[in-house]
C-alpha cells in the first residue's frame, strides 16, 4: 500500500474514485507528513456493498466465537510487534509525546484482548424458564450487521478499537472513517486486521471529509448501526441522518469536564501535592485535547489562593515541543484551526472577566519548537463562572478554568451545572464524602483522587449531552448485538381457538 491508497475496500488497497487527495500534516512544523485518499460518496457506497455482502454471504458472521477471540489475540500480538512504529505514528500524526503514543498502543492491545477474552468465555445463550417442560426457551445474541464507524482526531487509533474489536468479536463486518486530520494509524491497523487472517470485505475504511463521507455512512440504508466519536454538533447531525433509516446510533460527544477539589485534600503537603499534579494531568495531557480532560477546577475557596498559584507555576514549567523530542512533556494542538479555536476561547474569556494566572499565548520557538508548528502555552484562567463561554464550551484545548465553591452542597451544583455528563473527580481525604459526592454527580465516570484512567471491561460514555450509548465493557459489545428470543414448543398441540 503506498499512502496515496488509502482506501480499503473489499481487501484492496486503492485510490479515490474521484482520484482526489489530501495532505496529513506535522502539527509541530506544518509540513506534509503523508497524501492520503480524499474519498466521497461512491467510495463509501462500495465499500458499504462489500461490507454488506461479507455480512450477508460471508463466512464472518457465522464464525465460532472461539475463532473470532482467536483473531483478536493475533491482532494484539501485531500491535505489540509494531508497537515503537505504530507509536511513533501516532506522536507524529495528533503531535502528542511519544510516549503517549506507546500508551496508546497498550491500551488498543488491551482493549482486543479484553473483548477477545470476553466473547470466548460466553455461553451460547440464556435459557429462560418458561414455567413448563414442554417449552425450551433462550435468549440469544446476533452481530447487527454492517457497522459504520466514524473516529475523531484526538485518540484516533485508541478509539477506533473501541469499536472495531467489540464490532469484530461480536462477528459483524464494517466500514471505518477516521479523521481527516489524522488517519494514518488507523491505517496501520486495518493492515492488521488483514495480516491475522480477517476475511476480504469484513473491514473497510475510506479516508476522506466528515462531508461527504460520513454524511453518505450516517444515512446509507445498508448500514445497520452507526458509532460516532466527536463533537456535539457534528454528532447531532449523525443523528439526524441516521433517523430516516431507524439503524441503531451510537454517539460519544465529549464534556465538560469539572475537577472537585475540597480544601481537606489539601490538608497536607503530601495530599496538596497530589491534588495539585492531578489537576495539572487532568487539563493538560495532550494539550487539553481530550474528550474527558478535568478543564473545571472547581475548588473549595479556602485553599482557592494557594493551589491556583502553585497550579500557574508548574504550568509554566511544563516542556512544550515536538512530541517526539526527549524531555518534551506537552506536544503541539493538532491543526492550525484548533490553534486558533484555542486563542479565541482566551480572548473571550478575558473579555468577560476572567483572569490570566499564565499561558494565554504562542510560546516563544525554539530547537524543539519550531516557528510553524501549532504550540500554545498552557493556559490557567482564573476567577471563572458559569455565564462565561469558556466554561460552559467544550474547547479541546490546554486551556484550565478556575470556579470555587464553599459548601458540598455547591460544589455539586457547579459540577452538574453543565449540559454534558462525560466525567468527572473528587479529591477528598473524607472517604464518605468523597463517595457521597461521587454519586451524586451526573456524568458516566468519576474518579476519586485521581484523573484519566479508564479500564477496558469498565464501561465509558455520558449523560446529557455527552451522547447515548456505551463503550467498553460488556455493554461496548452489546452495542454491536442485536438480541433474539427463540421459543421452542417441544409438544406442539392445536390450541383449538377457532371451531372451524
Amino acid at each position: 500500500m503506498s499512502v496515496r491508497e488509502s482506501i480499503h475496500i473489499d481487501g484492496v488497497w486503492q485510490t479515490a474514485a474521484s482520484g482526489g487527495t489530501r495532505e496529513v500534516l506535522d502539527p509541530a512544523d506544518a509540513t506534509t507528513l503523508a497524501v492520503v485518499a480524499e474519498g466521497g460518496t461512491a467510495d463509501i457506497d462500495a465499500a458499504v456493498h462489500a461490507a454488506r455482502r461479507a455480512f450477508d454471504t460471508g463466512s464472518w458472521p457465522g464464525t465460532p466465537a472461539a475463532e473470532r477471540a482467536a483473531l483478536l489475540r493475533r491482532v494484539a500480538v501485531l500491535l505489540q510487534r509494531d508497537r515503537e512504529e505504530i507509536a511513533l505514528t501516532e506522536s507524529r500524526d495528533t503531535g502528542k509525546t511519544l510516549e503517549e503514543g506507546r500508551v496508546d498502543v497498550d491500551d488498543v492491545t488491551a482493549a482486543f484482548r479484553y473483548f477477545a477474552d470476553l466473547v470466548g468465555n460466553e455461553s451460547a445463550g440464556r435459557v429462560i424458564d418458561a414455567g413448563t417442560p414442554d417449552v425450551h426457551s433462550v435468549v440469544v445474541h446476533e452481530p447487527v450487521g454492517v457497522c459504520a464507524m466514524i473516529t475523531p482526531w484526538n485518540y484516533p487509533l485508541l478509539q477506533a478499537s473501541w469499536k472495531v474489536a467489540p464490532a469484530l468479536a461480536a462477528g459483524n463486518t464494517f466500514v471505518l472513517k477516521p479523521s481527516e486530520v489524522t488517519p494514518l494509524s488507523t491505517l496501520r491497523l486495518i493492515g492488521l486486521l488483514a495480516e491475522a487472517g480477517l476475511p476480504a470485505g469484513v473491514a473497510n475504511v475510506v479516508t476522506g471529509a466528515g462531508d461527504p463521507v460520513g454524511a453518505r455512512m450516517a444515512e446509507h440504508p445498508g448500514v445497520d448501526l452507526v458509532s460516532f466519536t466527536g463533537g456535539l454538533a457534528s454528532g447531532t447531525k449523525v443523528a439526524q441522518a441516521a433517523a430516516p433509516t431507524v439503524k441503531k446510533v451510537a454517539l460519544e460527544l465529549g464534556g465538560k469536564n469539572p475537577n472537585v477539589v475540597f480544601a481537606d485534600a489539601c490538608a497536607t503537603e503530601e495530599g496538596f501535592d497530589l491534588a495539585v499534579d492531578q489537576a495539572l494531568n487532568a487539563a493538560f495531557i495532550h494539550s487539553g485535547q481530550v474528550c474527558s480532560a478535568g478543564a473545571r477546577l472547581i475548588i473549595e475557596e479556602s485553599v482557592r489562593d494557594r493551589f491556583v498559584a502553585e497550579l500557574a507555576a508548574r504550568a509554566q514549567r511544563i516542556r512544550l515541543g515536538r512530541g517526539t523530542e526527549d524531555g518534551v512533556e506537552c506536544g503541539p494542538l493538532v491543526s492550525e484551526q484548533q490553534l486558533a479555536k484555542t486563542e479565541a476561547y482566551v480572548a473571550s474569556a478575558l473579555a468577560e472577566g476572567a483572569v490570566l494566572r499564565c499561558g494565554g499565548e504562542r510560546p516563544e520557538p525554539s530547537d524543539v519548537r519550531p516557528a510553524t508548528g501549532y504550540f500554545y502555552a498552557p493556559t490557567v484562567l482564573d476567577a471563572c463562572h458559569r455565564g462565561m463561554r469558556v466554561v460552559r464550551e467544550e474547547t479541546f484545548g490546554p486551556i484550565l478554568t478556575v470556579e470555587t465553591f464553599r459548601t458540598e452542597a455547591e460544589a455539586v451544583e457547579l459540577a452538574n451545572d453543565t449540559e454534558y455528563g462525560l466525567a468527572g473527580a473528587v479529591f477528598s481525604s473524607d472517604t464518605a464524602r468523597a463517595r457521597r459526592v461521587a454519586g451524586r454527580l451526573r456524568h458516566g465516570t468519576v474518579w476519586i483522587n485521581d484523573f484519566h484512567p479508564y479500564l477496558p471491561q469498565a464501561e465509558w460514555g455520558g449523560f446529557g449531552k455527552s451522547g447515548v450509548g456505551r463503550e467498553l465493557g460488556p455493554h461496548g459489545l452489546a452495542e454491536y448485538r442485536e438480541t433474539k428470543h427463540v421459543y421452542e414448543n417441544l409438544r406442539p398441540a392445536p390450541v383449538r381457538w377457532f371451531a372451524g
